[in-house]
């Protein structure tokens, strides 16, 4: 009697193994969605909808992207977050959701570390110090900029997307390092903050290149320079801001990321990981990043935590460094 019990109990056991390993490798069966924590027209918008196509050919299923844009990015990392960590919730991340937010506000409620499950890094992104030709004609350089605003303190304003991004940062450390009286205007995004530098509100930027290269090519704004270590692919005469305005290390870039909630099941964080890395490794599409000014990254899951862990510090003494606060 034991005995057939046992062998039940054993039946059952196996039934419910080979189930799950089964429902594991049924993924994925239906939609997967990328949440962005930023509004469409936003640098994450762009890449994010630009993966979404090859990784749903790479699974077999459609790949969408939902915008849950709010606080910096909190809103969208919040709702994946709270998400089920069943392979079929992602989100696009960047350095100012998952490290710059840890040090802007007292308290997010969640973990940017423990709640998430990295999946791989994407690329590092650099901003451009863009100008207005319309509005400056006679600012053709870095040297130019920074000769006006010292002839007029105080009466040159430069656009962020919002306060304690990326933007803001780089825009605050060269006013800064530099000395210039330059007033930060903060924005809602991306639109709103190109809107303001197309009507002259504002003068100067310090914009992802993912965002401005398709203006810059069309003459909409002039960039003035990179504020990368060394020039990029897709522009290699623009000349770094170290250069261009004598700021010796002068360096603010991002990155991008991929995440999931936490507790992923390892089986499907590798494919993710193996999909996401081919995808974005291939040649066409690094092509494609280059052409954007960004540069291709790609990493293991451990990789990926590691360098976030590591940032937060970085992005904790820049915005101490800086004094950047929200209002």
């Amino acid at each position: 009697m034991r005995k057939t019990a046992s062998m039940i109990l054993a039946a059952a056991v196996g039934l419910l193994l080979a189930g799950t390993a089964m429902a594991q490798e049924r993924w994925p069966s239906r939609t997967i969605t990328i949440v962005g924590g930023f509004p469409t027209g936003a640098g994450t918008d762009i890449y994010s909808r630009m993966l979404a196509e090859p990784l749903g050919k790479a699974l077999g299923v459609s790949v969408i992207v939902d915008n849950k844009s709010g606080a910096g990015g909190n809103v969208g990392s919040e709702f994946v977050a709270r998400a089920r960590p069943d392979g079929y919730t992602l989100y696009f991340g960047t350095a100012g959701t998952h490290a710059i937010n840890v040090a802007l506000y007292g308290k997010l409620p969640f973990d940017v570390i423990r709640d998430f499950t990295h999946v791989t890094i994407l690329g590092d992104v650099p901003n451009i110090m863009i100008v207005n030709p319309k509005v400056m004609p006679n600012v053709n350089s870095c040297a130019d900029m920074m000769k006006l605003a010292r002839e007029k303190p105080g009466q040159n304003r430069f656009a962020s997307t919002g306060n304690g991004a990326s933007t803001h940062l780089a825009g605050a450390a060269f006013t800064k390092m530099t000395g210039l009286d330059i007033e930060h205007i903060p924005y809602r995004g991306t639109p709103p903050a190109m809107n303001a530098m197309m009507s002259g509100e504002t003068q100067v930027m310090w914009h992802q290149s993912i965002t401005v290269m398709g203006p810059i090519q069309q003459g909409v704004f002039k960039p003035l320079a990179v504020t990368t270590r060394a020039p990029i692919a897709a522009l290699p005469d623009l000349p770094t801001v170290e250069k261009a305005c004598g700021i010796p290390g002068f360096e603010s870039t991002t990155w991008y990321g991929l995440f999931a909630p936490a507790n992923l099941p390892d089986p499907i964080l590798r494919r993710l990981n193996q999909e996401v890395v081919a995808i974005v490794s291939a040649p066409e599409f690094k092509k494609r990043l280059n052409d954007l000014g960004i540069t291709p990254m790609w990493s293991t899951p451990e990789e990926f935590r590691r360098r976030n862990e590591a940032d937060i510090e970085v992005w904790r003494k820049i915005v101490a460094d800086v004094g950047a606060k929200l209002d």
